[in-house]
C-alpha cells in the first residue's frame, strides 16, 4: 500500500482525536465558566450531546455536506455512512468521515453553551438533532462540500464560520429566547459578576483546547507531503500567544489588572479567528489576526453584557466575533502564494473581491444559523418549553434534572449543616 496514503491517513486519525479531546476541554471551560450547583449537568450533556451528534452525523449529516446530487442546499447520498472507501483518494475516507464527525460536535458543543445554567436537558437533545440535521450540514457543505460559497471562492481553511460562527449564533438565538439567568441582571439594568466557581477549570480548559487546535488546523491539511501541517501549526500557535497577550494588554490598560477571564479569552479569540486564515497568511499576519482578536474579545464581552445578552461562556465574543474576524481577515491577508483557495488579500494587490466573497459568507452563514435556530427554538419554547423552572434553576440542574450532584460531598456536606 502507498506509503504516502498510510502517513495521510495517521495524520488525519490523530488530527480526529486532537479536535474529539477538546470535548474535554470545553467541558472544564464550560464547567469553569458557572457555578458548582451545575458542574454535574454540564459535563453529562456535554458528552450525550457529542454523542447524539455523532449519530446525527453518521445518519445524515456527512451526506448533506459532502453527497453527490447536491442542490443549493445540501448533497443528496452517502446518508447512514457505510465507511466505503473512495476510489484514488488520498487517505481512507472512513479516517476523513471521523475527522469532519468531530468538527461538527465541536459546532453543536459551541451552540449549546449559549443554554448554560437555565435550559431543560429535553432542550438539549431536540435542538441536538435539527442543528446536526439542518444547521451545521447546510453551511458545511456550501463552503466545503462544494456548494455555491465554494464555487466563489469562499476562504475557511478549517472552519471560522463553517464551525465557530455557526454555532455562535445558534447560542445567540438560544441566550435570547432563553432570557438572562437569575440575578444576573437589577432592576436598573446594571449586571452582576455570576463568577464560574473553577478558574483552574477554565484556564486548562484553555490549554486542551489550545493543544486540540494542532488537530483543528494542522490537521485540515489532510495531508503529510511537504510538511505544510507545521506551518500550519505556527501560524496557530503564533495567533494564539498574541491573542492571549493582547487581552491580557488591554484588560490591564482598562481595568487596572490584568483579568484572567479575558487572558483565557483573548488566547481562544486568537484561535478561532486563524482558524479561517492559518494556511492563507504569513507568520506576521498571523500574530496580527490573533492580536487584533483579543482586543475584540475584550469589547465584544462587554457590549454582550451591555445589551443584556446572558453569555456564561462567552461563546458570542469567543466564536462569534473573533470568528467574524478571522473570517473577514483572509480577505486582507491571504497571500498569492499561499491563497489555494479564492484570491489574494486586499494587503497583497487582491483589492477587494476575495474581501467581499467573506462578507458574504459571514452574513449568509451567520444569517442562516441565526434564523433557523431561532426558529426552532422558538418553536420549541412555545410547544414543550426549553428553560426550567424558577426552582429547578435556584435548585442547580444537577439536581432537578439529574438527581444527583456534581459535587456530592461538597453539597451533602452542606446539607447536613443546615439539618443540624
Amino acid at each position: 500500500m502507498d506509503p504516502i496514503f498510510l502517513m495521510n491517513s495517521l495524520w488525519v486519525m490523530l488530527g480526529a482525536i486532537l479536535v474529539i479531546f477538546m470535548i474535554g476541554g470545553f467541558i472544564l471551560l464550560e464547567a469553569g465558566s458557572t457555578r458548582m450547583k451545575n458542574a454535574g449537568h454540564i459535563a453529562g450533556k456535554t458528552i450525550f450531546t457529542f454523542g447524539l451528534a455523532s449519530i446525527i452525523y453518521w445518519a445524515v449529516g456527512y451526506g448533506f455536506t459532502f453527497g453527490d446530487n447536491a442542490n443549493f442546499f445540501v448533497g443528496l447520498s452517502d446518508f447512514f455512512y457505510s465507511g466505503a472507501q473512495i476510489e484514488d483518494a488520498s487517505l481512507a475516507t472512513s479516517v476523513f468521515f471521523v475527522f469532519q464527525l468531530a468538527f461538527a460536535g465541536i459546532s453543536i458543543t459551541i451552540a449549546l453553551g449559549g443554554f448554560a445554567e437555565r435550559a431543560k436537558f429535553s432542550a438539549y437533545v431536540i435542538f441536538t438533532i435539527l442543528f446536526g440535521a439542518l444547521i451545521y450540514p447546510v453551511i458545511a457543505h456550501w463552503i466545503w462540500g462544494g456548494g455555491w460559497l465554494a464555487e466563489h471562492g469562499k476562504q475557511d481553511f478549517a472552519g471560522s464560520t463553517v464551525v465557530h460562527l455557526t454555532g455562535a449564533m445558534a447560542a445567540l438565538a438560544a441566550t435570547i429566547l432563553l432570557k438572562p439567568r437569575i440575578g444576573k441582571y437589577n432592576a436598573d439594568g446594571t449586571a452582576n459578576n455570576l463568577a464560574g466557581h473553577n478558574q483552574v477549570y477554565t484556564a486548562l480548559a484553555v490549554l486542551i483546547l489550545w493543544v486540540g487546535w494542532f488537530g483543528f488546523n494542522a490537521g485540515s491539511t489532510v495531508a503529510v507531503d511537504e510538511g505544510f501541517f507545521g506551518f500550519v501549526a505556527l501560524n496557530t500557535n503564533l495567533a494564539a500567544g498574541a491573542g492571549a497577550v493582547a487581552a491580557t494588554l488591554i484588560s490591564w490598560v482598562v481595568l487596572g489588572k490584568p483579568d484572567v477571564p479575558t487572558i483565557l479569552n483573548g488566547a481562544l479569540a486568537g484561535l478561532v479567528a486563524i482558524t479561517a486564515s492559518c494556511a492563507f497568511v504569513d507568520t506576521w499576519g498571523a500574530v496580527v489576526i490573533g492580536f487584533i482578536a483579543g482586543i475584540i474579545v475584550f469589547y465584544s464581552a462587554r457590549f454582550f453584557e451591555k445589551k443584556k445578552i446572558d453569555d456564561p461562556i462567552f461563546a458570542l465574543s469567543v466564536h462569534g466575533t473573533a470568528g467574524v474576524w478571522g473570517t473577514l481577515s483572509t480577505g486582507f491577508f491571504a497571500t498569492p502564494e499561499l491563497a489555494s483557495v479564492g484570491l489574494p488579500g486586499l494587503f497583497y494587490g487582491g483589492g477587494l473581491e476575495q474581501l467581499g466573497v467573506q462578507l458574504m459568507g459571514v452574513v449568509s452563514s451567520g444569517l442562516y444559523a441565526f434564523v433557523i435556530s431561532f426558529i426552532i427554538l422558538f418553536v420549541m419554547k412555545k410547544l414543550v418549553g426549553i428553560r426550567v423552572t424558577e426552582e429547578e434553576e435556584i435548585m442547580g440542574l444537577d439536581m432537578s434534572e439529574h438527581g444527583s450532584y456534581g459535587y456530592p460531598e461538597q453539597f451533602t456536606a452542606s446539607e447536613a449543616k443546615l439539618d443540624s
